[in-house]
């Protein structure tokens, strides 16, 4: 076995591995509210003590799209603790940094920086909790690129076509490509996969001597038809992948057979779900790289806070209680209390002689009782564990089993409950949930102007990003769209209106066209937020305009403090008058008022709108054989873009890349004895792919 002092050479890379830190999440909880900070505490200060080259996270360091001021001041106090000092750093960029950092304006690793003085440099790349929002397209990431304690690379700012230029290191005789690729929308990027429009550049020279290290952020199960990122879809040059965004740890590097690369999937440093992939124990990854060859040790994190989840089916108890024994409900009760209790138990025993781990586990048992059975007072049960669980308030999890899907002839009547599974309702996003609604009510309530993807991202922006405006400027970016068509079209009769605008709207389904226009109302929307000059809270601007369907207005969701009151303790109600505030004149009352189509088209707006100019591209081609549906592929051409110097001049690759003369990853012996005999890192070669 190779001893630690024989890796750890002045050709040997060092690399903390790291995904989905997921800062300021629940840090207002009294028990829970430090969790984040602990931990990347702990992934920090073990980076210092193995002394490693840099740091690269996968995305999702802060849970928040606009982290608080304490999230941001403990982030900051943090790296600037273990990241900052005097040690020397022994590797050099050869790449144009330019190319590398275009979104900074700093356009240089930060070490390199002469008023700086770092000793462990961070790569990042955003994910979906903290992507680039804005009319500047900016992230909480941009804040830390700016100070200079995070380097913030893989942003890509095209809508058309990516290409993902890598970070040449060097250190000694090694040479390490790194690649990023921030959080795109699965469903766009799947299509740009699809089209050929996503390219990954290689040095022109010396490429087989180049290990390829790539980080992404995206879906890696499958959660739709196109709503992930399927691994063949990655180029077969690569050698490891981090994969961020999934958050059970599966460390262990997974050989893809197809593309002969390896997979690695830290997984959360903390868990932001009550699901059973939280549940497996959390670790980050020490990467060595020396060559081509490379070793991944695991390091188990012990500020993790202990996580347990059993799910129990009543039916299958038949010995002990059945619905018609008496007494049933409360023979339920104590059985699911002997459970919990004997999970905090467990819990008791794990955490003996580890003084990092915090005392209150996480617990939740979720009970299937189909079959007839009733369910108990969860409230009254869980004041039983307040001071012996970390989440008292939900310990138990009622569901039932899905049931049989029957035919269903009447479209008006259909019970949406049957419809969705329970279980999977805790992982939905806000517009899988909208897609699923109009799935499921398509001929009774189905949008008659906007899309449902259209929505869904809208929602979506409003909740996630608390961007108020884009309900409304997606409906009046659609509104007045559709009036110039109809214009053109010449049409008058309310009955052909009603034809011609679904006709027109079912054309868009699923295009590029469609992804554009979502993106420019979200962006006006944005855009108009900024040119007001405040963040506060800002009267329902989705009353303006009222959607002409079967189910009417339904108002936002209220978040947080209140927003839907809008008193904020000044003694004002929502059905009190708004005065004007900040020097904006308040709306007439005539505004307000709901108009169909047919009315708009009367009386059409002027605004003016921006149209995307159309790019031309010329790359090599992808060619993708393993695709879900058929996608039809948009052939296009573009003027190569320019070259950098030295290493930095690339040459373009797509997934079917030219054969590499000694294809495959040679690994060391690990040093970790707690490794399968499987383990792919254990000094195994395969043979050269030709």
């Amino acid at each position: 076995m190779s001893s630690e002092n024989t890796l750890d050479d002045e050709d040997t890379f060092k690399i903390l591995i790291a995904t989905d830190v997921h800062l300021g999440y629940l840090e207002k909880d009294a028990i829970r509210g430090n969790d984040s900070y602990n931990t990347l505490d702990e992934i920090l200060q073990c980076a210092k003590t193995n002394q490693v080259d840099f740091i690269l996270l996968g995305g999702d360091l802060f849970h928040e799209n606009k982290p608080t001021r304490q999230c941001l001041h403990n982030c900051i106090t943090m790296l600037r603790k273990y990241c900052m000092g005097d040690t020397p750093i022994h590797f050099n960029i050869l790449s144009d940094q330019t190319v590398n950092f275009n979104t900074s304006q700093f356009p240089w690793v930060n070490y390199q920086d002469q008023n700086l003085n770092i000793s462990i440099p961070v790569f990042s790349i955003h994910g979906n909790h903290d992507d680039p929002t804005g009319a500047e397209g900016l992230c909480a990431l941009d804040l830390l690129s700016a100070s200079g304690l995070v380097n913030h690379f893989g942003h890509s700012q095209s809508v058309e076509r990516i290409e993902i230029s890598p970070i040449l290191m060097q250190k000694g005789t090694t040479k390490l490509a790194l690649y990023g690729l921030g959080s795109i929308p699965d469903e766009r990027l799947y299509r740009m996969f699809v089209n050929k429009q996503v390219t990954m550049l290689r040095p022109k020279e010396d490429q087989d001597e180049w290990f390829n290290l790539f980080t992404i952020h995206q879906n890696r199960s499958k959660h739709g038809p196109t709503n992930y990122i399927p691994e063949q879809f990655l180029d077969e040059f690569l050698d490891l992948v981090v994969w961020g965004h999934e958050h059970e740890c599966l460390m262990e590097p997974t050989r893809n057979e197809q593309q002969l690369f390896y997979v690695t999937q830290p997984g959360s440093s903390v868990a932001t779900s009550l699901s059973p992939g939280e549940a497996t124990k959390k670790h980050i990854g020490l990467l060595r790289v020396k060559g081509r060859k490379m070793n991944l040790q695991k390091i188990p994190l012990k500020t993790v806070r202990q996580f347990f989840i059993q799910d129990v089916t009543l039916a299958d108890y038949e010995d002990l209680f059945s619905p018609d024994t008496p007494q049933v409900t409360k023979k339920v009760e104590n059985f699911c209390y002997a459970k919990v209790t004997e999970m905090i138990d467990t819990a008791e025993r794990e955490r003996l002689g580890c003084v990092l781990t915090p005392e209150k586990p996480l617990i939740r048992i979720r009970v299937d009782y189909s079959g007839g059975f009733e369910t108990f007072n969860t409230s009254r049960f869980s004041q039983k564990f307040v001071d012996r669980v970390a989440n008292p308030k939900d310990i138990v999890h009622f569901l039932r089993r899905r049931e049989q899907k029957e035919d269903i002839k009447d479209e008006v009547n259909v019970d949406l409950g049957k419809m969705v599974k329970p279980t999977a309702v805790e992982g939905l996003r806000v517009e899988d949930l909208v897609k699923q609604y109009f799935e499921a009510a398509e001929q009774t309530a189905q949008l008659s102007l906007l899309t449902e993807q259209g929505m869904g991202k809208a929602i979506q922006e409003f909740v996630d990003k608390d961007e108020k405006n884009a309900i409304g400027e997606l409906i009046t970016y659609q509104l007045e769209k559709t009036q110039r068509h109809l214009q053109a079209r010449g049409v008058t009769t309310e009955q052909d209106i009603d034809k011609e605008v679904r006709r027109f709207r079912d054309s868009k389904k699923n295009t590029t066209e469609e992804e554009n226009e979502i993106r420019e109302a979200i962006n006006r929307a944005k855009a108009h937020r900024l040119e007001r000059g405040d963040d506060r809270d800002i009267s329902d601007e989705f009353a303006d305009v009222a959607m002409d369907s079967d189910e009417g207005s339904v108002p936002p969701p209220t978040r947080g403090r209140g927003r839907g009151g809008r008193g904020r303790g000044r003694g004002a109600t929502a059905s009190e008058p708004k005065p004007s505030g900040r020097g904006r004149s308040r709306k007439t009352s005539a505004t307000t008022q709901s108009r169909n189509i047919l009315q708009a088209f009367q009386a059409p707006s002027q605004k003016s709108f921006r149209t995307g100019a159309t790019s031309s591209y010329a790359a090599d081609e992808m060619i993708i054989d393993d695709s879900d549906e058929d996608v039809p592929v948009m052939k296009a051409t573009r003027a190569p873009p320019k070259t950098a110097s030295l290493s930095s001049s690339f040459s373009k690759h797509s997934s079917q890349s030219q054969s590499q003369t000694s294809r495959g990853v040679a690994f060391d012996d690990s040093d970790d004895d707690d490794e399968e005999e499987d383990n792919p890192f254990k000094g195994r070669s395969y043979r050269a792919r030709r």
